[in-house]
């Protein structure tokens, strides 16, 4: 049992206009704070939360549609099934399930729901139990922790056979073409910004910087790296990541290797010799994007080199995995330390919304904060 790609021209637009707020948002809070323009910096954090808001009223409709369908309900038996991570009464389990409708063929399915930890010994594989799901969005299963008497009857008679895993049920995926316009969305946010603030950001006669300054450099290989005073990028080629080991370290050595403020009188404690200073680093799959602290600039600004970097994929991998995404999208890191203690927050977005955690300057978690 499989489903199409999803390559609507909603979906596509839905990404572009993701990817559009999600660059100029974050442009407009680092340019903000760079050239103290504080409505820039308001926008900057102001822009999520109205676009947020406007997607969730635009969903609405939608929402009432889904609720109003009845669900279906079915005998399901446990495969396997593994805890996750919690630290409460309620713990996040993984499930592997095989579904047999009624009126239809078993499938196999995966899905992480909460169960208290009273209730855990009553899960175990071969077990028998009772499910409820959309009739149009199989991979939606629940476990149903009070069934009817009806299908109580039901499950302490049955004995189901277990589904092959070929027929495993997954959500559609939104395919490469939404990733790519949610990507060119985020470019092209980030570079309205920019150029909107050029001259405020590089000074009123560009052409005046001195020739000591780090002259932009592109490199074309696997990847591509664009360099300048201000900020720097690196954008790998297709099948590669920047959770790949020892790819991000060389990203960034890459983009930090001309002499920055860290020699000399006046150098912070923790920042390395001839360090490039960051504002912030901002890190996806294949994309990586520094601001680098202007010279003279008062703001907090670390050594993008002292990064966590053994720890980023075990982050990403906890994100992904415990905090309520079952089909994670997309995923994004973000370093600074604007407000405090160099902090690293990790946001994950897929269809049951967004979620994020929160770790200190060593990669220990601090908080977490699951989908709604």
């Amino acid at each position: 049992m499989s489903s199409p790609t999803h390559h609507t021209p909603v979906a596509l637009v839905r990404g572009l206009l993701t990817g559009g707020v999600i660059g100029t948002s974050l442009a407009a809070f680092v340019v903000g704070v760079v050239i103290e323009n504080v409505p820039l910096f308001v926008a900057g954090l102001s822009l999520p939360v109205v676009y947020g808001l406007l997607f969730f009223l635009a969903g609405a409709p939608r929402r009432a549609r889904e609720a109003a369908v009845v669900p279906r309900t079915a005998l399901a038996m446990i495969e396997s099934l593994h805890a996750v991570g919690g630290e409460s009464s309620d713990v996040p389990v993984r499930f592997d399930l095989t579904v047999a409708p009624d009126d239809a063929p078993a499938y196999r399915v995966e899905i992480t729901q909460d169960i208290n930890l009273v209730d855990l010994p009553d899960y175990r594989p071969r077990g028998v139990l009772v499910v409820e799901y959309p009739p149009d969005r199989p991979w939606r299963v629940r476990i149903v922790k009070r069934p009817t008497p009806e299908w109580e009857d039901r499950v302490a008679g049955a004995r189901l056979d277990s589904a092959p895993g070929p027929t495993l049920v997954k959500e559609p995926p939104e395919g490469r073409a939404f990733g790519f316009v949610a990507l060119l969305g985020l470019l092209l946010g980030a570079a309205a910004v920019i150029v909107l603030f050029r001259a405020d950001l590089f000074g009123e006669d560009a052409g005046a910087q001195s020739s000591s300054s780090p002259k932009p450099s592109v490199s074309s290989s696997s990847s591509t790296t664009v360099v300048s005073s201000a900020t720097g990028t690196v954008t790998l080629g297709p099948d590669q990541s920047f959770l790949d080991k020892g790819e991000l370290r060389r990203a960034v050595d890459a983009l930090t290797k001309g002499e920055g403020e860290g020699k000399g009188k006046g150098k912070s404690e923790g920042e390395g010799e001839g360090a490039r200073l960051a504002l912030t680093v901002v890190v996806q799959e294949r994309l990586l994007s520094v601001v680098f602290s202007p010279s003279g600039s008062q703001a907090p600004r670390f050594d993008p080199r002292s990064l966590p970097y053994d720890r980023l994929p075990a982050l990403v991998e906890e994100a992904t995995t415990t905090l309520g995404v079952d089909s994670p999208r997309t995923w994004q890191i973000t370093f600074d330390n604007l407000t405090g203690p160099l902090t690293a927050r990790v946001g994950v977005t897929g269809p049951e919304g967004t979620a994020s955690l929160e770790a200190d300057a060593k990669g220990k978690v601090l908080r977490r904060t699951p989908a709604r």
